[in-house]
């Protein structure tokens, strides 16, 4: 007997998952099923929706727990950074028409990366200087910069599910872009923003900061398009091509990527707007209603202060640069893009609850190295203890509480309210687009250009040669973007395709 209750204790401590699983599995299917029938509602998108049930099922989960918890399953960041945001960004990849995206590559980088830079410095400022007039202080210059961050990364999703590449190529190219890159730069700037050292605030410090980023950044581009490399060399080289389509067809199938990418994009929001009842989080945060409010209305004027101090800027800087661009970056255009970034997603979540952490192993740190008792057990088994107390969901320290209870205020609140006047925003902004031809992707060829001559010939003549460099140097400095973007097509087409594999450039799809 005592062999058979042993063997059943341990059969249900090993299924205590399986019906927190279940249970999620299936109101994430619900989602699914009410983002389809909704999808053409004028106010409503998926996003919206699964924010929705998860407010509802948060509210029930609550009551039958009385009170104790809403939720099913506990968020852990690493489980997003390395499960949920790949199909992402994959389908992303699929998704987009890379003339366009290449086409207006500088435009998207002065987006996704100064312009975050722009941003995370006014959120800083703005809360490092109304924070404590509000009465929320405690916080570090580290936390401030955190939280520049966690707040300049943009959600795109509800704004892309409305455009159309094909009837608004060059402001779909340029929001989509904009949301990939911002995304990037906002984890690894928060990264290194981890790195400083509080004591030592100076020139200096920025510019390790700096230095940091563009070690990050520059170091995950690498391997990034060495991995792309090498797998489209191995499958050329190999003929592994055909196997897989034959035999594994869903692999290689952009819709496959689609369904991954819209799965996981609703699990997120699901997730928050259970985590919005999360009582536990509530309660830890020593924050008065006004002084709360506060600060949640703070962060929103900063955050719509960020956003306009760098899109209609860098939207002129743009028209400049590329003064033979047809069509430019209109004003409305401009509207769209600022609106677009306005909302708030899952990268910041995770960041918030990454912030957090950080946090609680520093004042564990801290703890430890005052009191000097314990030794090295101490500090291991209380660091152990607050790291699983803070993926829980939970954290000990009320400011940190607040961090994250502001931050799901702010996702709530963008997602919820701004997502639903993006729509009739759009429709107004953009009352009659214009359908784009069989041709629309194809860009102007310039009488100086001829994509079947490779950019230096040993077969022709030094004059030559010269002759064409500087031709295309005129080029360079007359339609700078255009040219570069020219220069890279007749590369690729001249050594990268035949030894990467894949169609010419003027046989591939845009």
């Amino acid at each position: 007997m005592m062999e058979i209750s042993e063997f059943a204790k341990n059969i249900t401590q090993e299924h205590t998952q399986v019906v927190p699983i279940s249970l999620f599995v299936a109101i994430l299917c619900l989602c699914l099923i009410v983002g389809h029938l909704l999808e053409e509602n004028r106010w409503v998108n998926e996003s919206i929706t699964a924010i929705l049930i998860g407010c509802v099922s948060g509210i029930i989960i609550l009551s039958i727990t009385k009170w104790k918890s809403s939720h099913i399953l506990r968020f852990d960041e690493e489980l997003f950074f390395i499960y949920l945001l790949p199909p992402i960004i994959f389908n992303a990849g699929f998704q987009v028409k890379k003339k366009q995206f290449f086409h207006n590559f500088l435009t998207i980088m002065m987006f996704g990366v100064i312009g975050v830079f722009i941003s995370v410095s006014i959120i800083t400022v703005g809360s490092w200087w109304l924070f404590p007039k509000l009465g929320f202080m405690g916080l570090s210059i580290r936390d401030y910069l955190a939280l520049g961050t966690i707040f300049s990364s943009t959600d795109t999703v509800c704004t892309l599910q409305i455009l159309n590449q094909d009837e608004t190529p060059l402001l779909y190219s340029l929001v989509f872009g904009e949301g990939v890159v911002n995304d990037a730069t906002s984890v690894v700037l928060f990264n290194a923003v981890q790195k400083i050292d509080v004591r030592e605030l100076n020139g200096k410090a920025a510019l390790r900061i700096f230095r940091d980023f563009l070690y990050l950044f520059s170091t995950s581009t690498i391997l990034g398009v060495t991995a792309g490399l090498l797998t489209a060399l191995v499958l050329k080289t190999l003929y592994f091509g055909n196997y897989i389509t034959d035999h594994f067809p869903l692999f290689v199938n952009r819709h496959t990527f689609a369904m991954m990418s819209f799965i996981a994009e609703t699990f997120i929001f699901l997730y928050v707007g259970m985590d919005a009842f999360d009582i536990e989080k509530w309660r830890m945060s020593k924050l008065s209603f006004v002084t709360s409010l506060g600060v949640y209305s703070a962060l929103i004027l900063m955050i719509l202060l960020g956003r306009a101090a760098f899109v209609f800027p860098l939207s002129l800087l743009s028209n400049y640069m590329n003064s033979h661009r047809s069509p430019s970056i209109s004003f409305n255009h401009q509207v769209v893009i600022w609106w677009a970034g306005l909302m708030r997603g899952a990268v910041s979540i995770a960041l918030a609850f990454k912030q957090v952490c950080f946090c609680s192993l520093r004042m564990v740190v801290a703890i430890s190295f005052s009191c000097k008792i314990g030794g090295m057990w101490f500090a291991e088994s209380i660091i152990t203890w607050l790291v699983k107390f803070t993926y829980s969901g939970v954290t000990s320290d009320p400011d940190s509480a607040t961090m994250i209870t502001a931050t799901i205020i702010i996702v709530l609140f963008t997602t919820l309210v701004f997502g639903f006047l993006t729509r009739p925003l759009v429709k107004y902004l953009l009352p009659h687009p214009q359908h784009a031809t069989n041709n629309s992707c194809r860009e102007p060829k310039s009488p100086n250009e001829d994509m079947n001559l490779p950019l230096l010939s040993f077969d022709e003549s030094t004059a030559t040669n010269l002759l064409r460099a500087k031709d295309s140097l005129s080029m360079l400095l007359d339609r700078p973007v255009y040219t570069i973007h020219s220069f890279w097509r007749r590369f690729d087409d001249t050594y990268m395709r035949p030894v990467f594999g894949g169609p010419d450039s003027n046989q591939s799809q845009c």
